[in-house]
Parts: C-alpha cells; sequence; structure tokens
C-alpha cells in the first residue's frame, strides 16, 4: 500500500483526517510537552506507541506534528531514528518526506484541490489553515 492509500484508508476507517481524533482511536500515548528545538517526534517504546507535541503549537500546527509523527508510525515503526540522525542524512530526509508526504494526504483530502482548480497553494493553504509548504507534499 502506498503512502497516499494508506493516509486515505486511516481517513476513512475513522471518518476523521483529523489526527489529533485518530490517535485516540489507536491508542496512541500523545503527551504534550515544551519542547525545545522540535515541533514533535515519535518513539515506540515497550510496546507502546508514543507522541510528542510541543505544546506551545497552535492547534492547527499540532494538528500537522501530529500527522507527520503519525506517518513515522506507520512508515518507519522498526527504524532507528538515533541512528539515523548521527549516522547519515540521506536516510533521515528520506524518511521525513514520506512522513510530510503522509501528513499532506492525510491533512488534505483531494477534493478540495479538485474542487477548487483556480487557487493556488498559498490559497488552498489557506483556507484548509496550514502553511503553504505542505502542499509541496500533495499529490493528485
Amino acid at each position: 500500500m502506498n503512502i497516499k492509500q494508506k493516509a486515505n484508508s486511516l481517513a476513512r476507517k475513522y471518518n476523521s483526517r483529523n489526527p489529533l481524533e485518530i490517535v485516540k482511536n489507536l491508542n496512541v500515548i500523545l503527551v504534550y510537552y515544551p519542547l525545545r528545538d522540535v515541533r514533535g517526534f515519535y518513539q515506540y517504546f515497550q510496546r507502546n506507541n508514543i507522541i510528542y507535541i510541543d505544546d506551545e503549537l497552535s492547534e492547527n500546527e499540532q494538528k500537522v506534528v501530529c500527522a507527520h509523527e503519525l506517518g513515522h508510525m506507520f512508515l518507519h515503526k522498526n527504524s532507528n531514528a538515533l541512528f539515523m540522525d548521527t549516522r547519515t542524512h540521506f536516510v533521515k530526509t528520506k524518511y521525513e518526506n514520506e512522513a510530510n508526504t503522509f501528513a499532506a494526504e492525510l491533512l488534505i483530502p483531494d477534493s478540495v484541490i479538485l474542487d477548487n482548480p483556480g487557487m493556488t497553494k498559498n490559497q488552498i493553504a489557506r483556507i484548509m489553515g496550514y502553511e503553504e509548504k505542505i502542499l509541496d507534499f500533495k499529490t493528485i
């Protein structure tokens, strides 16, 4: 199953594109904490999925971070993030791009883009409440 299919399947299963609602149904532990240098991160610890989110982010920023971390959970659960961070930047970048793609596909349904053919990325991002750069990862 590709990234787009996985995100859309998840949205259909839980009848929501709000990752903050989806994590509740998945029994993911969601921790809000004042993180300093990161907006959020995913951890698999003792058979628990844990997503940490900076508690100073706006609600829409929290949704983007949560969707991104869900991407890591579904796509990279068994990856050694510490090794990737300290040993190689290529794999880390690949995984970050995949998580960004997952977030874009989960948060922004195709219908928003298809129903507004004359709108720019900036306009679509504004009506959805997200930063324009998330649309760089969206496919139609």
